[in-house]
């Protein structure tokens, strides 16, 4: 199978769709608890296009010291008829709201915004927040400028607007001195504002010299590795770029301290590029499920599911089991905890006298009777009172009910929820409730995943990102295989090749839910998306269950583009 696969983690924003809104102020002071703003000016820039500006002289409601109006030009008379502060401020924040907050000295700035915003009781957003003084300290050397004053790197800059302490002018500059410094970390690779900000961050030098682990990885959509000096896998992850994913590891963007340490012990990272986004997210949960990676805390460990059988014997009972034989019995799940599996077969217990003695029953060897047949709680097959025909018929029922189809018996525990509540015994009702929903997910999740399971080949295709078709081969439940054909070309070549490449997968055990559970649901959800058309089914498509029949719903209309001309023509 030729595959690459994600679970894809967050990839970091590139500059060049991030939105910056570059703020000066002007003050009557430096202390933002003692003194006030008389000026804001902002520009707002995208991709190196100025987007907006925005400026305003804000009255204080103090004077003015004389040598901040020799300094700025901005007296007592030209901000007395000024917004206050009270209302300028939302009127910046509606401006840079959802942007990146730049400014020369950032701590000054916002802490004179944050200091309006408490005194108006208006909350602060909390925007991310750039200072172009910490980046050029980073990235100016001091042959380069005699200082790292605005007026220094604006000169170094060219900038078209020469600073003069009116807040407009100061931004604009500072907006030329921000393109400057982005051009300069660019040489250094850094593309995404992640990175950036970790310029202006503390990270510690440890992780920062690992950073060329990153070099050399592919700009493309895949699966990483993390391994250790022993080729050890530490942490299995996914990403649409793996070179940018695993780049944001090294940066302050990364605030998870497993993740830290993680990075510590890490000597080397592998890639496995992918053809298509499912692929990457299926080759993620058994790459996962093979290395069972320490810093990997999903899907490690899938041997360990849990599922509720319905025994084979002649008087069948409920029991809580690992594996799943092909005996004829019926099982239902897997269940993510035993707790919730426990939980499911009381539910069944609650509503129907089913036996819970763990022994096996014979016809004709009685035994004497429990305390629960003696509550009415079990028909005390032990003890000959049952026979097995009329044992069978709540067995009947109880299969029913694990297969979500008995809508009486699920009235009936949702009726005894509702009576408990009625006399005031609330975590008694509590503790039904939790048994029913147990016992709803866990049939739910068999009967959805079950008929795709059953399909020996599928065949769905979805457009990609570049205009061409992500296509899969899905059999009995699992991927066997994906491809990409590129934009404008017949998808029909691809499919046929990748249908004869593909990996052979047998038929899944009874049940096939079964087989791998966590990647027939990933395959689910990928065909439950918008716009995929199948190609292909071999086998009937049923779906016996609520959940499943939304699915249903998608996948029928569009079965009829299998029929449809070379080219999905008719399936746009």
């Amino acid at each position: 199978m030729t595959m690459v696969q994600g679970t894809f983690d967050d990839l970091g924003t590139p500059l060049s769709s991030t939105t910056f809104v570059v703020v000066d102020l002007e003050t009557t002071g430096g202390s933002p608890a003692e003194c006030g703003i008389t000026e804001i000016g902002a520009v707002k820039v995208r991709g190196g296009e100025v987007l907006g500006e925005f400026q305003t002289l804000v009255n204080p409601g103090e004077p003015i010291p004389a040598f901040i109006s020799v300094l700025t030009g901005i007296t007592d008379a030209m901000v007395a008829d000024s917004p206050r502060i009270g209302t300028a401020l939302p009127a910046f924040l509606e401006f840079a709201s959802g942007a990146v907050l730049v400014a020369h000295n950032a701590r000054f700035d916002v802490s004179f915004l944050k200091a309006a915003a408490a005194r108006t009781e208006r909350e602060w957003p909390g925007f991310p927040v750039l200072d172009t003084v910490h980046l050029a300290r980073q990235l100016v050397k001091r042959d380069e400028v005699p200082n790292h004053r605005l007026a220094s790197l604006a000169t170094l800059f060219r900038s078209r607007t020469t600073p003069d302490h009116r807040a407009l002018h100061d931004a604009r500059a500072t907006v030329d001195v921000l393109h400057g410094l982005i051009a300069r970390v660019g040489n250094l690779g850094v593309h995404s504002l992640e990175e950036l900000l970790d310029y202006t961050v503390r990270v510690s030098p440890a992780r920062r010299r690992k950073r060329h682990l990153a070099d050399g990885l592919p700009d493309a959509p895949g699966v990483y590795l993390f391994k250790d000096g022993h080729g050890r896998v530490l942490y299995v992850g996914t990403s649409v770029s793996i070179r940018t994913r695993v780049r944001s590891y090294f940066t302050a963007s990364e605030h998870r301290r497993r993740m830290g340490e993680m990075v510590r012990l890490a000597e080397s990272v592998s890639p496995v590029v992918c053809a298509t986004t499912l692929e990457a997210e299926v080759r993620e949960l058994r790459l996962i499920a093979e290395h069972k990676p320490r810093y990997n805390r999903r899907s490690r460990h899938p041997e360990k599911a849990l599922w509720v059988k319905l025994t084979v014997e002649p008087f069948p009972r409920l029991s809580v089991v690992r594996a799943v034989a092909d005996d004829d019995a019926r099982y239902v799940g897997p269940f993510g905890s035993r707790h919730a599996a426990e939980a499911a077969v009381a539910a069944v217990h609650e509503v129907l006298p089913l036996r819970q003695c763990v022994g096996r029953l014979s016809p004709t060897t009685p035994r004497p009777a429990c305390a629960l047949a003696e509550m009415g709680r079990c028909g005390a097959p032990c003890t000959g009172a049952q026979s097995v025909e009329d044992y069978a018929v709540v067995v009947g029922r109880a299969a029913d009910l694990l297969s979500g189809g008995t809508r009486d018996l699920l009235d009936a525990l949702q009726e005894r929820m509702a009576t408990l509540s009625a006399v005031e015994r609330f975590e008694d009702a509590q503790v039904v409730r939790d048994r029913l929903v147990a016992l709803v997910r866990g049939a739910t999740r068999s009967q959805r995943l079950d008929p795709l399971a059953r399909i020996p080949e599928l065949v769905a295709a979805r457009r990609s990102v570049t205009g061409g078709w992500e296509v899969v081969c899905v059999r009995h439940g699992r991927l066997a295989g994906s491809t990409s054909s590129p934009r404008g070309a017949d998808p029909m070549p691809y499919i046929e090749a990748l249908r004869a490449s593909a990996e052979v997968v047998p038929a899944s055990r009874a049940p096939a839910t079964a087989a791998h559970p966590e990647e027939s649901e990933k395959i689910l959800r990928w065909l439950e998306a918008p716009g995929v058309r199948v190609v292909d089914v071999d086998g009937l498509w049923t779906c016996p269950v609520a959940g499943a029949a939304a699915v249903r719903e998608e996948l029928e209309p569009l079965e009829a583009s299998r029929r449809a001309t070379a080219g999905f023509a008719a399936t746009r």
